[in-house]
């Protein structure tokens, strides 16, 4: 089963994608995701093996960036 998991964050410039993607390859359950950074939420979408909203927020605000769970 896949899980959506959205997100609100502050990732906008392309380095910081990229920053994003170097910590996401290392977790094996994130089948993909995207961040529209034409939203004012810049909202992060990941679709994972795993309900694991808890750890992407910690790894994400471990390398500095905000990022809380948006709600459906």
């Amino acid at each position: 089963m896949h899980h959506i998991l959205i997100f609100k964050t502050n990732i906008e410039q392309d380095f910081e994608l990229n920053h994003v993607n170097d910590v996401f390859k290392n977790i094996e359950s994130i089948i993909n995701w995207n961040v529209d950074r034409e939203d004012r939420d810049k909202v992060l979408r990941v679709e994972s093996l795993k309900n694991n909203i808890s750890e992407i927020i910690s790894v994400l605000k471990n390398i500095g960036f905000f990022c809380e769970e948006l709600q459906g």
